[in-house]
């Protein structure tokens, strides 16, 4: 475990190294007013992009970052009252993670909740922070305490509702949620039950975005219409669980922000990773210095004889031949595609033999090679290569010899799911911030903005490119590709800051994103 982090003096240079929150504009200034509204009782409502989660976690420095804790402060020049967050007091070495009865959760599979990510420089990229994390939810730590943050990381719209969703009796199954348990008041508490014990008299609630996020960084291996953790939620049980939390925030008056969902897919995990990342190089090898032997050689055993096969059955554009000087796309399978397997399967066997024929058959069915409009995940990046279990030389590598499987890639009829489930989510917010006279804060239209780069006040252009050290001083988003870092953090509350400004005719400070920091970078790990 490291207590002490060493920073490169270029970075505390920037002003990033710094471990603890230093907000802007700790001020009380008569000029400054409520407006219509009042942050006496602030409560936030939502899931990860709530509670602070960023480099794969929730971590004790991190949380101190969460957008709703930003506005907090800034509310207290106008009268906001004390804002409480979950206790992370026991992440003494700020590592995050979880543990589950002191040990990682679920124990017969990897660690689902490791420590957070990293800049290792010695090795030039993200890891794991090294140590063990000493979070731990069991029966002796449970706080059950209701906080102003209820912002629980992956939570869906129709889980703030749930009975149940905070019983650590109820992780074996799968129906309750470590980071809700951890402070849930009872077995039985719902979040939005939990949530209105502050009796909140403002409030943020950017809930929804699960509900199509696990689809998506799961490749789109789960249903278009169900409830599991990997589905896209029906649209009726979205709406009358988002109206359903909404009727509770507001009946006892309560004013309010709600955040649209962003266009999931815009983010870093879905658009680092090139559909074409294969060269000649990546292929190199000590008796091939530059790959382009082992290009020729995957020529003519491999994707020569399959395209020729494919062309037969009217289907040769699915299979290319790769160029030993340029970028090569990943080869994958789309299950949309007609299966040929049976055609492939009788067409090598002449060459290959009955038993090998039905193999590459099998394989190679609904084999493609990827284009432009397909999105490798984040994840996929360290299985490129790798060999599929079971799978003998020379198919052993994924992506290469051996197709890609569907939780690798999100294929364009996945993405239009997504994007129609998105678009109709938006919609039910909309509606039913209309209807109790609430403001909507557009985080779908900031997010994709930027992709083509977002100039804030401090004149920056801050853009959604993944980390790296180039461009260390430039991005909102953490590690883990998926959810802001503290730079982001403040970008989202500066846009909730506006759109108060705005509709509640409020005075609000706002703070300054650039002085806040951006990825730990650790000598070594």
């Amino acid at each position: 475990m490291k207590n002490k982090f060493i920073y490169f003096a270029v970075l505390a240079s920037l002003g990033l190294a710094s471990c603890e929150p230093e907000f802007e504009n700790e001020v009380s200034n008569a000029s400054y007013s409520a407006g219509d509204a009042d942050f006496s009782s602030y409560v936030a409502i939502g899931n990860s992009l709530t509670s602070g989660y960023m480099d794969g976690t929730v971590s004790r420095v991190s949380q101190q970052y969460s957008f709703p804790n930003i506005l907090a402060h800034q509310f207290a020049v106008v009268g906001g009252g004390e804002f409480t967050q979950p206790s992370y007091a026991e992440d003494t070495g700020n590592l995050g993670g979880l543990l589950i009865n002191g040990q990682p959760f679920p124990s017969a599979q990897a660690n689902a909740f490791p420590t957070r990510l990293i800049i290792n420089a010695s090795v030039g990229g993200p890891q794991n922070i090294a140590g063990t994390s000493t979070i731990n939810v069991s029966p002796s730590t449970l706080q059950a305490t209701a906080y102003n943050n209820m912002g629980v990381p992956g939570a869906k719209t129709f889980h703030l509702t749930l009975q149940g969703y905070g019983n650590i009796a109820n992780l074996a199954t799968g129906m309750a949620n470590p980071y809700f348990v951890r402070h849930a008041v009872t077995p039985n508490s719902t979040v939005i039950g939990d949530a209105m014990t502050k009796n909140p008299t403002f409030f943020t609630n950017w809930i929804g975005n699960n509900d199509v996020l696990g689809y998506a960084t799961n490749g789109g291996v789960g249903s278009t219409s169900g409830t599991g953790s990997a589905d896209i939620t029906p649209s009726a049980v979205f709406s009358a669980a988002y109206g359903a939390i909404i009727d509770q925030l507001t009946a006892n008056g309560a004013k309010g922000v709600v955040a649209t969902i962003p266009s999931v897919t815009a983010i870093p995990f879905f658009t680092t990773v090139p559909y074409n990342p294969i060269t000649a190089a990546l292929l190199a090898s000590p008796a091939d210095p530059t790959g382009a032997g082992t290009i020729q050689a995957l020529n003519t055993q491999l994707y020569g004889p399959l395209k020729q096969a494919l062309t037969a059955f009217g289907a040769g554009d699915r299979i290319n031949l790769l160029s030993a000087t340029g970028q090569n796309p990943l080869l994958i399978k789309d299950e949309t595609l007609t299966n040929l397997s049976a055609q492939l399967t009788a067409a090598f066997t002449p060459t290959l033999g009955p038993t090998l024929a039905a193999q590459y058959g099998q394989i190679f069915g609904q084999a493609r090679q990827t284009t432009n409009n397909d999105l490798v995940l984040l994840t996929t990046r360290t299985a490129i290569g790798t060999a599929p279990a079971g799978i003998p030389a020379p198919l052993d590598k994924y992506g290469i010899t051996f197709p890609l499987e569907d939780k690798h890639i999100l294929i364009p009829s996945e993405k239009d799911a997504i994007a129609a489930a998105t678009t109709d989510f938006n919609n039910v917010i909309r509606a039913k911030a209309a209807a109790k006279n609430l403001a909507v804060a557009d985080m779908n239209a900031i997010m994709n903005q930027l992709v083509s780069g977002l100039r804030l006040e401090d004149g920056q252009i801050y853009t959604a490119n993944y980390f790296s050290t180039a461009t260390i001083n430039t991005v909102l988003f953490s590690l883990d590709g998926v959810h802001p870092n503290a730079r982001g953090y403040a970008v989202i509350a500066n846009e909730v800051i506006k759109v108060i400004n705005n509709y509640y005719h409020a005075k609000l400070p706002l703070v300054s994103a650039g002085t806040y920091p951006g990825a730990t970078v650790l000598v070594t790990n």
